[in-house]
């Protein structure tokens, strides 16, 4: 089965950062997750608050649950409040449905993974999530 590599991560967190220094974000927050939802990095900058580590897991935790970004989760969360609502309750409350979670696939399309975010404006979260995939040479799935 394929799966994000630890070499693979590092390289989505570094260009994930880098894009963040290029565009001025606030201190990132960035977790990378394999396809069966387990930590594989996790990277906090320095004065990244309490909460972002926890933020940043569950936005990709959330897209590799649900098997969709999680933008995706917070459009299915404004359709459909009660169901993400219920669904959240038996993921223990896990699941962060704002932009900032976004799949990781390979040129076959396969499930590599997810990375979260967590630490500016959720569309800035998922655009640095994005460049740090693309730097990975890898496909960011962000509907």
């Amino acid at each position: 089965m394929s799966t994000v590599t630890l070499e693979q991560a590092l390289t989505i967190t570094r260009g994930a950062l880098q894009h963040g220094m290029e565009v001025g974000t606030a201190p990132l927050t960035v977790a990378v997750l394999d396809n069966a939802g387990r930590l594989v990095s996790l990277q906090r900058q320095d004065g990244s608050s309490l909460l972002r580590p926890d933020i940043a897991v569950g936005k990709a935790w959330g897209a590799i649950a649900l098997g969709r970004s999680s933008r995706g989760l917070a459009e299915m969360a404004a359709a459909r409040p009660a169901f993400m609502s219920a669904v959240n309750v038996l993921a223990q409350g896990n699941i962060v449905p704002v932009p900032g979670g976004v799949l990781i696939r390979d040129a076959a399309n396969r499930l590599l993974g997810a990375v979260g975010i967590s630490g500016d404006q959720s569309d800035v979260d998922e655009a640095c999530a994005v460049a740090g995939i693309k730097l990975a040479e890898l496909i960011a799935d962000c509907g």
